[in-house]
């Protein structure tokens, strides 16, 4: 059985490792998204980059949520945490604007 105090230690023990590969990862992540949407690449291949963003960003909540829940309030944490929700944000929007601007195109059709 999966013992979350363990997990929970975990992230705390290991913060500078795993922000270490958040960061970076959530980033290009996303400009991944923003790349292959502009670039008009197939949906499949959108979705697959926005899965692995999502998924960053959301590993990347919960371990800062791990030191909210000590009370650790300090501006890393907060930067972090709009860090993950902005890449959240963008990959719905670019997956929103893509859906919408693919039937505009189709409407013409």
């Amino acid at each position: 059985m999966l013992d979350f105090n363990t997990l929970i230690e975990f992230s705390r023990n290991n913060c500078v490792g795993i922000c270490a590969f958040l960061v970076p990862a959530n980033i290009l992540t996303t400009l991944l998204t923003i790349v292959l949407t502009f670039l008009n690449r197939p949906m499949g291949q959108v979705w697959i980059s926005v899965g692995f963003a999502c998924l960053f960003a959301s590993i990347m909540l919960l371990h800062v949520y791990t030191w909210f829940m000590i009370g650790v309030v300090m501006p890393p944490t907060y930067i972090l945490l709009s860090l993950a929700i902005t890449c959240l944000l963008t990959n719905l929007l670019v997956i929103i604007w893509r859906r919408n601007s693919l039937q505009l195109f189709s409407f013409g059709k």
